[in-house]
């Protein structure tokens, strides 16, 4: 099945405004929800796979449930060495992750234990989330944060805070280049270049 043009755009601005930092290469990976049928999403995420895998990024349907699918988008190098890092190894190994597992096994693992309702702990180390953080969320029951925003903050709000702005800095620079009619994957100016 071909995606509707309406299908693809839609999709665009999700990637845009929910995995821009990764596009951009400043974070190892990103997810986002879609509602769409399971053949747009499947389609999508193959057309824009070709394009993407230009930039080192590479995209999974984690989980899709009755009315929506959960697209992961992640940088296939800075994914591998932020979860081969010896504190992420270390935090994974506690939810059964070995650090001889491929890539590939310990996405099959997360894919296998998301749903659209729920998410495991350990999915905000796929998502490069600081493991102070998510142990402290996991601690307080999600709870008596520092500070909310791209995840909950535990431990050194001012980083954190800066970490957001860059990230929402990303989303602007995507969402300006696709309301330009410029391809999200075209060779990017780095945030660091942007600056």
């Amino acid at each position: 099945m071909i995606m509707s043009e309406s299908e693809r755009k839609i999709f665009e601005k999700h990637l845009a405004m929910h995995t821009a930092p990764t596009i951009m290469g400043v974070k190892c990976a990103n997810m986002f929800s879609v509602k769409q049928s399971d053949r747009a999403v499947e389609e999508c995420i193959r057309s824009f796979s070709r394009d993407a895998s230009l930039c080192g990024l590479k995209m999974k349907q984690l989980c899709k449930c009755k009315e929506r699918s959960l697209v992961y988008v992640y940088h296939e190098k800075l994914l591998t060495a932020w979860l081969g890092s010896p504190e992420v190894s270390a935090f994974l190994s506690d939810f059964g992750y070995t650090p001889d597992m491929s890539l590939d096994k310990k996405l099959d693992i997360l894919s296998k234990r998301i749903s659209c309702d729920e998410f495991p702990h350990e999915v905000g180390a796929f998502l490069g989330y600081p493991i102070e953080d998510i142990r402290g969320f996991i601690e307080n029951q999600g709870k008596n944060c520092l500070l909310c925003g791209c995840w909950k903050v535990y431990s050194n709000a001012e980083q954190a805070q800066r970490t957001f702005k860059m990230y929402d800095r990303c989303r602007e620079i995507l969402c300006d280049r696709l309301n330009s009619g410029i391809d999200l994957f075209r060779p990017l100016v780095t945030f660091k270049e942007e600056k």
